[in-house]
């Protein structure tokens, strides 16, 4: 009576076994072709082709849809480029699958913050900043100080400092070159 029971157990057993080992496999051939797009993709960034390496990323992503790593890498190459809305998305999409990714609270950041100084930039450069929104600045300004550990957020570049005040005797100082984001972390811009 037990043989009778334990059998089909034990054939049970057997098939699903089969199918962890199938599964294992199709896992090994998945990461293997994702590496791929991602050797692609680099490829395609070493090439100037940026578009082409963010769709490949997108392609990544949709075939793996809980994986963060295209989404770090999309960001990356939207911070790199300078397109601060774009990084924001895929860096909020890479958080939304990994909330303790560094990298992309870091690049969500900064790139906020960019894009922050950028349009308060424009409103005092109109003379529109004023009342509540110039005082929210401020103390967002001094948060961010006080966070960091720093007086001066972002200095200004010394080519555009010396320009506005020199006289046609002083010669232009060049700006130094600036920190690459690849190097490290996208905070090193505000050092």
């Amino acid at each position: 009576m037990i043989r009778k029971r334990l059998l089909p157990l034990l054939l049970g057993v057997a098939a699903l076994a089969g199918c962890a080992t199938d599964g294992t496999g199709t896992a090994a051939k998945r990461a293997a072709v994702s590496e791929n797009i991602y050797a692609e993709a680099d490829a395609a960034l070493a090439a100037g082709q940026g578009e082409k390496a963010v769709s490949l990323l997108k392609a990544a992503s949709v075939a793996h849809p809980v994986d963060k790593k295209p989404w770090v890498r999309m960001a990356q190459i939207r911070f790199d480029a300078a397109q601060y809305g774009d990084a924001i998305s895929s860096a909020q999409e890479a958080l939304a699958r990994d909330p303790d990714d560094t990298l992309a609270y870091s690049i969500l950041a900064v790139s906020g913050l960019r894009v922050a100084s950028k349009a308060l930039a424009d409103l005092t450069r109109k003379n529109n900043l004023q009342g509540s929104v110039r005082s929210e600045a401020q103390d967002l300004a001094k948060l961010l100080r006080t966070s960091l550990g720093e007086e001066v957020l972002v200095t200004p570049r010394p080519a555009a400092r010396a320009a506005t005040r020199r006289t046609p005797s002083q010669p232009a100082v060049a700006a130094p070159p600036r920190p690459a984001a690849a190097s490290g972390s996208p905070f090193d811009v505000l050092k």
